[in-house]
């Protein structure tokens, strides 16, 4: 393999994309999504690398060690590699990951230059990697492009009495990222927007590549046989997937199924609901004991069963048994867990913020509420359990308009940006604003069927 001239005078090489780096500096893909800091993020990088690979494009992911005992490198399937970069004790808290950046930086590029790695764009994760990503863009004389997935500003702008505000630091990373970046990802128009609006984004710099789902394995099954997997024959089936921190709203979640039983339309014997996932972040210190014990104050330890961040793989037998999927998040840049559900035949009640509002149709495949209104999660989900004609042709027309996002859409669209950045000679912020736009002036919308 030749290696690549690292010198700055060296001039730039375009070619065909081969080889793309992905940076993943605080959330390791290694972990299983809703553990700890694993995500919709870890589910996306990994799910849109082994996409690329089908289009004949190596993926090397790049994280920071966070244990001991994993593996330097594991290839999660032939083509895609999961690389760990020493920065820091393995045991490190999200908060306190950027002072190790550069060290980060710095192993990073050591590792890949004295290996003879060679990437044609390097696409990074979250405002952490960003920061790392503009080093490694400049260094490598390649493309560089970012995907937010969650903005600082958007959830200080959405959270609750008592949340920890996002530091300023954060913020300010994120403003530097998006000045830095040849490209930013945004998956809705939501984002879109937010980005515009809170952080000045040059809008012709944002393309709209919505994530997709995996239809082999999030599909429609047996309800009843999925019910009794779980020693839940009989009874009506309400499910929360997701981290446990505020603002995902689990809280409200309970509170709903509380106000059901309050209202006398749900008894003890008849209703559960399903708390999937585990604490994540500062924020969710201490958050699963405290929804125990707020389920234990309105009398429904009996009616809700918390249980472990699962394998993605296995998030289908629940999504199955349920009736109805509470997405009561107080920010959601995308909602990947509604668009899970509903590819398995799920009518969802969701929150309407963010990329919620572009999966969730209102009224066909379920509702949208404001967000924090547990009586009315309540009185929808209720509309939901209560009419089986109501609840069928939701998750019939769930199935269908989840098919407007595939993963394999969701990578050709990402190939199309890499390579009209490859055929650029500047991806210098300076260039867009001068109108020399290093990724094209081209926007990819989400489509509706």
């Amino acid at each position: 393999m030749a290696v690549r001239d690292f010198s700055p005078t060296a001039a730039p090489v375009y070619r065909p994309i081969r080889r793309v780096a992905m940076l993943v500096v605080h959330s390791n893909p290694l972990a299983e999504p809703g553990e700890g800091d694993a995500g919709g993020m870890t589910v996306y990088v990994r799910q849109m690398a082994y996409s690329l690979v089908q289009r004949g494009i190596e993926v090397d992911i790049f994280t920071r060690r966070d244990s001991a005992g994993t593996p330097s490198e594991v290839t999660l399937r032939p083509g895609v590699r999961v690389i760990q970069v020493e920065a820091g004790s393995p045991d490190l808290s999200k908060e306190r990951i950027p002072a190790f950046l550069p060290e980060f930086s710095a192993r990073l590029l050591s590792l890949v230059e004295e290996s003879g790695l060679d990437y044609d764009v390097v696409h990074s994760h979250y405002w952490l990697s960003g920061k790392v990503a503009a080093i490694a863009s400049a260094r490598w004389r390649v493309p560089f492009v970012h995907t937010f997935h969650t903005l600082g500003r958007e959830k200080n702008r959405a959270k609750r009495p008592g949340d920890l505000m996002e530091p300023e630091l954060r913020l300010d990373g994120e403003a530097r990222v998006i000045a830095d970046a040849c490209a930013i990802v945004a998956s809705t128009v939501e984002e879109r927007k937010a980005l515009i609006e809170l952080y000045s984004a040059h809008p012709e710099r944002i393309h709209l590549i919505p994530p997709g789902v995996d239809h082999a394995t999030f599909r429609p099954g047996d309800r009843e046989a999925a019910k009794e997997s779980l020693s839940l024959s009989g009874k009506r089936v309400m499910l929360f997937v997701g981290r446990l921190q505020p603002l995902k709203g689990a809280d409200i979640a309970i509170s709903a199924l509380g106000h059901l039983v309050e209202w006398g339309r749900l008894k003890a014997d008849e209703a559960e609901l399903l708390i999937v996932g585990g604490s994540s972040g500062a924020s969710g210190a201490g958050e699963a004991e405290r929804l125990a014990q707020q389920a234990a104050e309105l009398g429904l330890s009996d009616m809700v069963r918390f249980i472990a961040a699962q394998p993605h793989h296995h998030l289908p037998g629940f999504y199955q048994a349920a009736d109805v999927c509470l997405v009561p998040s107080y920010t959601e840049s995308f909602g990947l867990v509604a668009l899970e559900a509903q590819a398995c035949g799920v009518p969802v009640v969701g929150s309407a913020v963010g990329g919620l509002k572009a999966i969730v149709r209102h009224g066909q495949t379920g509702f949208l509420v404001a967000p924090g209104a547990s009586e009315s999660f309540a009185e929808r989900a209720w509309m939901v359990l209560s009419d089986s004609r109501l609840s069928g042709s939701m998750g019939r027309i769930a199935v269908c308009s989840s098919g407007d996002f595939a993963w394999d859409r969701s990578a050709g669209e990402l190939h199309d940006l890499y390579t009209a950045g490859s055929r650029s000679d500047d991806c210098s912020p300076s260039s867009m604003w001068s109108g020399k736009k290093p990724f094209g002036s081209r926007t990819i919308v989400l489509r509706r069927s």
